[in-house]
């Protein structure tokens, strides 16, 4: 298996399992992940945001870890990459506010790069109108996004994940399983036990 060069676009407040886990498991099986922030550099740090599912009417929201960039976002090509990750929590929100966060997004697809984005991630995905006539997951309220984005929502359950073409998307950090799977595919890693 040849060895991916991933970057994966974060901020204050990206949702911690969201970032840490897809950062930590893809360097495990020998991919490069360069994570950056706009307006960071490597070493220093985004807050982050613990999102779980206890019965209210979305998520609730607690204090996380902080998590520390690896690369300069200045430095962030999307030709020097393979493929992107796009986590979820609060983050997208304003990070699509970003025109360079924004050709970034739209330089993956329009390359037919591995494009990974869970939760919110999708808002990302939607600003830089890389959505039309695709289908897309996302957490339950970003499908009214995805939809005026052009794409059609596709509604999964909280542990499942979505394949079309090179774009892997999922609800929320319990389909990890599923969604890194169908990441790893996507990016032909091939791990044999």
């Amino acid at each position: 298996m040849a060895a991916k060069k991933i970057l994966m676009l974060v901020g204050d407040y990206v949702e911690d399992y969201e970032v840490m886990v897809p950062f930590q498991a893809l360097q495990m099986v020998g991919h490069t992940v360069h994570a950056v922030c706009p307006d960071k550099k490597a070493g220093q740090t985004v807050r982050t945001a613990i999102h779980d599912f206890e019965g209210d009417q979305t998520y609730s929201e607690k204090p996380g870890h902080n998590f520390a960039l690896n690369f300069d976002f200045a430095k962030a090509k999307a030709d020097a990459y393979d493929a992107l990750v796009i986590p979820g929590g609060r983050a997208p929100e304003y990070l699509r506010l970003n025109d360079k966060v924004i050709k970034l997004v739209k330089e993956f697809d329009k390359a037919g790069k591995p494009i990974a984005a869970i939760c919110h991630g999708a808002q990302l995905l939607a600003a830089a109108g890389v959505l039309k006539g695709r289908e897309c997951s996302a957490y339950p309220a970003c499908a009214p996004e995805v939809r005026l984005a052009g794409g059609e929502y596709v509604e999964l359950e909280v542990s499942g994940a979505h394949v079309e073409g090179n774009l892997v998307t999922a609800p929320a950090w319990p389909a990890h399983p599923t969604w890194l799977a169908g990441f790893l595919a996507v990016l032909g890693t091939k791990i044999t036990l």
